[in-house]
């Protein structure tokens, strides 16, 4: 499975070397790039830790049957990206807990290398960093707000409790972002009474706006998602009006504007009558008017190839999952090998979210 580094890795990189390196070298009277090799050997820990972290969720999500796109590490730790959801809350809490649970099986036998190692040594050193990664990385996560670990274990049983998986993520969303909240809150005390150094508060703060903002998606997917059923191609999809290459495009608007309605799509085929373009609206109307006339379909269209197709019988959810992988603004509509309409982006994000303003 694909794995990704998020830039943010660099700050990370960079604030925990430095921190680390100077309790090093206080501790264990390290020389200045003694005490920063130490400090980057954390990190290292550190990126081992959140990556076997995760693999237990994605391992985890492959028995179940559940596909895995890819893992990546950032800021916030990692996320490992699934191609679906779990299709019950027993699955959901079984992927959840995973994680935590391989870094918690790490993080115990690392104390316990760290406590047979003789102290002020190297050896005992490294054992700390794998002891204290692992420890920070399950503890972390498993604090009850979405998008951490333990948020998606709240989802999980509160899905249980009610059989509502939207309900669930909202609830588990709110949490999360009382739980960014509160973390902000103890990372100033903390660093107000001299426990943290300063160094590290921009970076906390930094971990909080993720959290809050990745509570805040959850909030979001979890009404959108709950619109899922409204989803209905062969009555969202627009008309489309066929007519042959070489026509020229004031020939085309022509047509449309007499027998479709405002927003028609236009689509060119060939002299055997397939489908094998779309014309793009945004380059159609960057042409002037007076040129129209002398322009053909065919140079404003995108091939057909290019385009992701959404057969007309699918639901909602799968129609995301497509939009989620391939975005674009319009997707063609298909009924086997017939073009039978165009959804354009904007009209499903006007029925998902019918309160949210549309840019036009």
């Amino acid at each position: 499975m694909p794995l990704r580094l998020d830039l943010s890795m660099l700050l990370l990189t960079l604030v925990v070397t430095v921190t680390y390196a100077e309790l090093a070298r206080d501790r264990l009277g390290f020389t200045a790039l003694g005490g920063y090799l130490i400090g980057l050997g954390f990190v290292v820990s550190l990126l081992g830790s959140v990556l076997l972290h995760e693999l237990g969720h994605a391992l985890t999500a492959r028995h179940h049957g559940i596909g895995v796109r890819g893992i990546t590490l950032e800021l916030l730790g990692g996320y490992t990206e699934m191609d679906r959801d779990a299709p019950n809350a027993r699955i959901d809490l079984q992927v959840s807990l995973a994680g935590p649970a391989v870094s918690a099986v790490l993080g115990l036998a690392a104390v316990g290398a760290t406590l047979a190692l003789p102290a002020h040594t190297l050896a005992h050193q490294l054992a700390l960093q794998l002891a204290l990664s692992n420890v920070i990385v399950a503890v972390f996560n498993i604090l009850p707000g979405l998008p951490l670990d333990g948020g998606r274990a709240l989802r999980a049983a509160v899905w249980a409790l009610t059989h509502d998986r939207h309900r669930a993520t909202e609830i588990a969303g709110w949490v999360g972002r009382a739980v960014a909240v509160g973390t902000a809150v103890a990372v100033v005390l903390l660093t107000l009474a001299d426990v943290v150094v300063p160094l590290v508060l921009p970076l906390m703060l930094l971990v909080v706006l993720t959290l809050w903002r990745g509570a805040g998606q959850s909030i979001r997917y979890a009404r959108i998602s709950r619109r899922f059923p409204l989803v209905d191609l062969s009555r969202l999809a627009r008309p489309v009006l066929a007519v042959p290459t070489g026509t020229p495009l004031a020939e085309a608007h022509r047509r449309r504007a007499e027998h479709q309605p405002a927003g028609a799509a236009v689509t060119v085929v060939d002299s055997a009558g397939r489908t094998v373009a779309l014309v793009d609206p945004a380059r159609a109307e960057r042409v002037p008017a007076e040129r129209r006339p002398w322009v053909a379909v065919d140079a404003v269209s995108r091939p057909l190839a290019q385009l992701p197709a959404l057969p007309v019988g699918l639901d909602g959810e799968r129609v995301m999952e497509v939009v989620q992988t391939h975005p674009g603004a319009q997707y063609v509509v298909t009924a086997g090998e017939d073009v039978v309409g165009v959804l354009h982006i904007a009209d499903l994000a006007q029925l998902l979210e019918p309160k949210r303003k549309m840019n036009t």
